[in-house]
């Protein structure tokens, strides 16, 4: 099995509060809607989620601008 080690994990730009879960979506390959869906009840549910969106908002970079092609 193949895998990509060049991978980073980015805060995506495509975000609707801080671009925390569309980025773990990006980087796990998963729909971002149930990655936001599963983040809203972790915080409802179980608490920790809220503190490791937070943690996750303030460690992880915004992803780089993509270069503007002439």
């Amino acid at each position: 099995m193949a895998t990509n080690d060049n991978r980073r994990l980015y805060r995506s730009r495509d975000r609707i509060i801080a671009g925390v879960c569309a980025g773990l979506a990006d980087f796990f390959g998963l729909d971002v809607s149930l990655v936001r869906i599963a983040t809203l009840a972790l915080i409802l549910f179980g608490g920790l989620s809220l503190w490791a969106y937070i943690i996750l908002w303030l460690i992880v970079p915004k992803a780089p601008k993509p270069l503007k092609s002439e």
